[in-house]
């Protein structure tokens, strides 16, 4: 049995060297442009995207102008390719064809640091570490003093749950964030993202799995933290993004609408089906 156990944990430590062995799909270039502090334009040129070279397309031939200060909803049914929009403006993945241009600078010529820098994401499965949930919200800005911790969960609607807790900010997160809510941890999500100041915020499927009372506490935050900056709103629930400036209903891949709600309603096209659909049920 001994053997046995060594021998496993050996493998073990042979995936563990591999998997570090492994080089990222995603590098830095050999010579970055220094990005500037951004205004916020995102533009996709015709871009297509697959994760593999051996798997289909995802995305096809995607042409979008986000203009600064923009709210921009992607709607579609699940698997249309929402995310994958997303995750080509924080340069998770690298287009395929094509290019993503921030401010002009496609992507690729700048260091992903400085482009994760000014880019903020709130996703749906909120990510939080073992910590104190002080540490958590000053997660992309360690230096943020405790004042500064305060007021970014006030403006996230987090203080007054945060401040029931028995150790207040000084309360330890457990294992899977267990000690706290779906709904509290996005907040504490959103409390990050408002203290990191960014450029560019995509919010994905951010009110999902909560209930109503914490949908509207979560929405009330996110009005405040898109004010004044470039968002990227994937959702699901439509009544959440009627008020947009533009919305891109994503369909096998490609854009098939994009207007604002009344006048996609007035279309009666895929948006309208969708948006009845969701009202009949």
């Amino acid at each position: 049995v001994l053997s046995e156990t060594l021998q496993a944990a050996m493998a073990g430590g042979e995936q563990v060297v591999k998997l570090l062995d492994t080089v990222p799909d995603v590098l830095d270039p050999a010579n970055p442009i220094e990005l500037p502090a951004i205004r916020g334009r995102v533009t996709f040129d015709h871009v297509s995207f697959r994760y593999r070279p051996e798997l289909p397309e995802v995305l096809h031939q995607i042409n979008l102008d986000i203009q600064p200060g923009q709210t921009v909803a992607l709607v579609g049914p699940t698997g249309a390719g929402k995310t994958s929009i997303g995750n080509l403006i924080a340069r998770f993945y690298d287009v395929s064809a094509g290019a993503v241009l921030i401010d002009g600078l496609d992507v690729r010529t700048v260091t992903q640091r400085q482009l994760h820098q000014q880019i903020g994401l709130v996703p749906q499965d909120s990510f939080l570490f073992s910590g104190t949930i002080a540490d958590n919200i000053r997660f992309g800005c360690p230096e943020a003093t405790a004042a500064e911790v305060e007021h970014a969960a006030k403006l996230a609607n987090a203080h007054d749950f945060i401040m029931a807790k028995p150790d207040g900010y000084g309360t330890r997160v457990q294992e899977g964030a267990s000690n706290l809510s779906v709904g509290q941890r996005q907040l504490v999500c959103i409390a990050r993202a408002i203290l990191t100041d960014p450029r560019i915020l995509i919010l994905d499927e951010a009110t999902s799995n909560v209930d109503s009372l914490t949908e509207s506490l979560i929405q009330d935050a996110l009005r405040r933290l898109l004010q004044g900056r470039t968002a990227v709103v994937i959702a699901h629930r439509l009544s959440t993004i009627r008020n947009a400036d533009v919305i891109c209903v994503v369909q096998d891949g490609q854009i098939v609408e994009q207007g604002q709600h009344e006048d996609l309603l007035a279309r009666g096209g895929v948006y309208t089906a969708l948006y009845q659909r969701q009202f009949a049920e």
